[in-house]
């Protein structure tokens, strides 16, 4: 009879279902008799989404075992909406006369983590220790995991410290992430080197530590290790956090070696596979690639749609931008915040103003997406370059938010572009406080009363700039090399083993360009940009 149930329960699929094997299990006498088919019951509603009725069904089980209460607190800690819940029914344990074991704190936990209570956290901890479950490695991770989201990091270490003699490679894993949550790679890194033992787990943890914190060249240079360990396999997890990194760098060629190890592997295209793929080349600048990938998805989200249409215009192409939107409204996907930003700045790019304000208004109206900051920066941005600054400068007053750095710059770079000296100006007012050491913004303005010949005010705007102490900041370059991502600073001289080699690659460079008549620049002067 017990495989007959568990294969019933396994098949349940509604309401229905449930009403029956309930009625089913008061009639046999189980539902009194057997925690274990109530548990697996309870589950049932639970992984179908009645939850509720799982819950009305343990409320009614006369003396329910530890068993029965771990399975609600599971289920309860399961979703956001119950994780209190869960914590109310784990303190109700004592109080029915049981203790809890070690499967009740890593449950009760979970529920602790969702809700991000760090003294509930706390409490339950002494708990743990009055239990004497503190040796308990399961429950150690569910302590690192809580204080690690809750930002309790000396707890959290503390509790690791205690265990970590047993060299778990879970209990590590979950210190690493922890670190990684609060930005500190160092300390992540150094648990990962201490590590006498690594699994996947180990180094995407690592690798998605290293993107979260906007440091790609390491997260790509942990891929790189990884690669090289025959026993570790890559898997999904750890080839989307560095095509994230090969995103942010621009590093095609890593790109192009994992879209080929996954055709090569077979492994499944998935939504989030393709999404980041098409993002990566994007970002990478082969456009043709990204829209061959995103074409070839059968099922598209509206992150597919949405990072298509940010890459077309932030390439410059509008039109191509906004006929993807047509086509995701046609195939009935409703956009998002981020695809009005693709939208409002594919207008801009093809300056497109009426249509641009068509967009921004039906955000609200049409969508009921209320307009963020962002969106009125790409519209201003937008009758900026359209030459409409007085209807710019009138929606910046209107705005609900204060004006933003970006917004101001953006406001100075069309008042330069139209030499209006007067708005170029009044930006660089506020932007002397938004952004007191950025040189662009005084270069800028300087260049415009130059445009319309009022040398006295340049110059005036440039001696304050000198007054400011406003350093211009060097220019910076990169370039992927064999897979690697090398620097450069304009002024300083590569230090590296590869620099012969790319000295080598400059001189060629400037040889075709004097054979075709365009060269300008002496060599010297080319090797040292």
């Amino acid at each position: 009879m017990y495989d007959i149930l568990i294969s019933k329960l396994r098949r349940c699929c509604s309401l229905k279902h449930i009403n029956q094997l309930h009625g089913f299990l008061i009639i046999t006498g189980l539902f009194n008799d057997d925690n274990f088919i109530l548990s697996k019951f309870i589950e049932t509603c639970s992984r179908i989404g009645f939850s509720q009725y799982g819950h009305v069904v343990f409320r009614h089980k006369y003396k329910p075992s530890i068993y029965l209460y771990n399975t609600m607190i599971k289920s309860s800690s399961l979703q956001q909406s119950s994780a209190k819940e869960s914590i109310i029914l784990f303190n109700t344990i004592r109080v029915a006369g049981l203790l809890p074991d070690s499967y009740s704190f890593p449950f009760v936990l979970r529920a602790v983590n969702r809700v991000l209570d760090g003294n509930v956290g706390r409490q339950v901890h002494g708990q743990v220790i009055r239990s004497g479950f503190q040796e308990n490695v399961h429950v150690a991770i569910a302590l690192v995991q809580v204080y690690s989201s809750c930002g309790y990091m000396e707890d959290a270490r503390h509790v690791f410290d205690e265990m970590s003699r047993l060299g778990d490679v879970a209990l590590s894993n979950a210190m690493i992430a922890g670190y990684a949550g609060v930005g500190d790679m160092d300390s992540a890194r150094q648990i990962f080197q201490s590590m006498r033992e690594k699994n996947v787990i180990s180094w995407t943890s690592l690798i998605a530590g290293y993107v979260h914190v906007k440091r790609p060249e390491e997260a790509i240079e942990i891929f790189h290790m990884m690669k090289g360990e025959e026993d570790v396999e890559l898997d999904e997890v750890a080839l989307l956090s560095t095509l994230s990194a090969c995103a942010d760098l621009g590093a095609l060629e890593l790109g192009q070696w994992i879209h080929g190890f996954i055709h090569q592997r077979n492994m499944r295209m998935t939504v989030r596979l393709c999404n980041a793929l098409v993002d990566m080349y994007v970002k990478s600048g082969n456009i043709q690639k990204a829209l061959q990938v995103f074409e070839s998805m059968p099922c598209k989200t509206v992150v597919s749609w949405t990072t298509m249409i940010v890459g077309l215009a932030f390439h410059g192409l509008g039109r191509e931008a906004l006929e993807i939107f047509s086509r995701m409204e046609r195939a009935g996907t409703r956009p998002n915040e981020i695809s009005f930003i693709g939208i409002l700045s594919a207008c801009s790019h093809v300056g497109l103003v009426e249509l641009g304000r068509t967009y921004f208004n039906s955000m609200s109206s049409k969508y009921g997406i209320t307009p963020k900051i962002q969106h009125y920066g790409c519209m201003i941005d937008l009758l900026g370059r359209g030459g409409f600054l007085q209807e710019a400068e009138d929606l910046v007053s209107r705005m609900p938010f204060n004006a933003n750095a970006a917004i101001w710059g953006s406001l100075l770079a069309c008042a330069r572009t139209q030499g209006d000296s007067s708005l170029a100006a009044k930006a660089l007012q506020h932007l002397s406080i938004l952004e007191p050491h950025n040189s662009g913004n005084y270069t800028l303005v300087s260049n415009t009363y130059a445009a319309i010949g009022e040398w006295s005010e340049a110059r005036l705007v440039r001696k304050t700039m000198r007054s400011l102490d406003v350093k211009k900041l060097p220019g910076g370059s990169s370039i992927e090399l064999n897979g690697c991502i090398h620097r450069f600073v304009s002024g300083s001289v590569p230090n590296n083993a590869e620099a012969k080699e790319i000295h080598e690659i400059l001189r060629e460079i400037n040889r075709q360009c004097k054979m075709e008549g365009c060269g300008q620049k002496k060599e010297d002067q080319l090797l040292t940009e």
